[in-house]
């Protein structure tokens, strides 16, 4: 191993461009789309097509952005980065602890979900004691995984890319045979609260892509390949989305009231093969997603071990595997614990209002940033950037308003049990210093 290969922080620089490019793709695609092209229908009918492609520009709106704010960064943290030099360590904290709280609970349901689909093909696997061991094994291949090295990360998540589009593609390859053109008519243009209440909806499906600017001190080059990998990314993603919309809008009828709409769709044009495919597709989807989740949220408590906001042997690196082992196997082990003590979690409320909150302030600290003489360079500067950041930011205190009262409630005592643990930290810390200042 070179230092050349090594960032300041000890970490290797072992994720290439399209190993990053994998690694949003991953991040983005979960278990959304196997069931928002239903709901999507169901309020709007044939217009969700629309609606996922206004979803897509909203989201390239905050996307280009954090190419932007990423671009002047090589360091781990990602939003945690970017609110640290714009606003503070406060902020950067608060930033932090709630995308660790997000991505715990994301985990938690991800994986609880992959065994209900996993019992298409072992129907023992909701049982109570199969279900256990199916979750213990995922998370120690995984915590595995990614304390071995990055790159075998990397790798592993480049196989689960291509395992989660191969399904995807056939079946959109197929459909596209099978499709009645009778069903895209239009017919009565909505309600704008219910197309605004689709979008809104569908963003959740589109989200996820910030997780690929956490480990920024293992990618090879970030500043130049994470604003390529965000945008490509960006762009196979919505191909993928509005395709398989399409398929979905023309094959399946009673597509607004179907609960698994891909495997229903599936089974029409190709039989049970139809739904067996896309249940295999839901697993290496979801697992490529909680692989993700487990390389971005160790991270985490790794960057904030690493300016001192958290103990310091979270940011110890592997001697020989160069992995930040405490901080994976800490993560690892709530991860586990979460998703043992949940049934199946349809989306936790801290985890949408978490992402809200960093994308705004990411959003905010395009402006800051490039008013900032010590800020680093941006290497991808936005055209009419301060624009877009107001825009998005507006984009996304709108989100925010439309959460409800208990999402507001629980991701408000999330922030305050945040606060508390950076103000408790920071006396121990003041208090040990002046000891050791009283002593000498």
């Amino acid at each position: 191993m070179t230092n050349r290969s090594l960032s300041d922080e000890g970490l290797v620089r072992g994720i290439r461009k399209w190993d990053l490019v994998a690694f949003t793709v991953n991040a983005v695609i979960g278990a959304g789309i196997f069931g928002l092209p239903a709901k999507a229908y169901s309020l709007i009918g044939a217009y969700s097509l629309i609606a996922f492609f206004a979803c897509a520009f909203v989201v390239l709106l905050i996307i280009l952005c954090f190419a932007e704010v990423s671009s002047r960064f090589d360091e781990t943290g990602g939003p945690y980065t970017y609110a640290r030099a714009a606003f503070g360590p406060t902020v950067a904290f608060e930033v932090g602890w709630l995308s660790w709280l997000a991505r715990l609970t994301a985990f938690a349901a991800n994986c609880n979900l992959m065994v209900s689909y996993l019992a298409f093909f072992w129907p023992a696997a909701n049982n109570a004691w199969p279900r256990a061991i199916v979750i213990v094994l995922v998370v120690l291949a995984l915590t595995a995984i990614n304390i071995l090295g990055v790159r075998q990360a990397a790798i592993a998540g480049d196989v689960f890319t291509i395992g989660k589009l191969m399904p995807m593609l056939i079946f959109i390859a197929i459909g596209l045979f099978f499709l009645n053109p009778h069903a895209f008519a239009l017919g009565v243009r909505p309600a704008t609260g219910a197309f605004s209440q689709s979008v809104l909806l569908l963003l959740y499906a589109f989200t996820g892509f910030e997780m690929a600017t956490i480990p920024a001190g293992e990618i090879r080059n970030p500043q130049k390949n994470m604003p390529q990998a965000l945008l490509i990314a960006t762009a196979v993603v919505t191909f993928t989305y509005i395709l398989i919309q399409v398929v979905c809008i023309g094959t399946l009828p009673g597509l607004g009231t179907s609960t698994k709409p891909l495997a229903d769709a599936g089974q029409r044009f190709m039989g049970t093969a139809g739904a067996a495919l896309i249940s295999a597709g839901a697993i290496i989807s979801i697992a490529g997603n909680l692989n993700v989740l487990v390389l971005s949220g160790s991270r985490i408590p790794f960057a904030l071990a690493e300016r001192e906001q958290l103990p310091a042997f979270l940011a110890q690196v592997h001697r020989r595997f160069f992995t930040p082992h405490p901080s994976i196997i800490s993560t690892a082990a709530v991860m586990l614990v979460l998703t043992l003590k949940s049934s199946f979690v349809a989306a936790l409320t801290i985890s949408a209002i978490a992402r809200l909150v960093t994308y705004a302030v990411t959003c905010a600290a395009l402006p800051v940033l490039r008013r900032r003489a010590d800020a680093p360079k941006a290497a991808f500067r936005l055209p009419g950037g301060s624009i877009i950041a107001v825009l998005s930011l507006v984009l996304a205190v709108w989100l925010l308003m439309n959460s409800t009262l208990y999402e507001a409630v629980a991701a408000t005592i999330a922030a305050a049990v945040g606060f508390l643990i950076f103000l408790g930290y920071r006396l121990a810390r003041y208090y040990s210093d002046s000891r050791e200042t009283t002593s000498n």
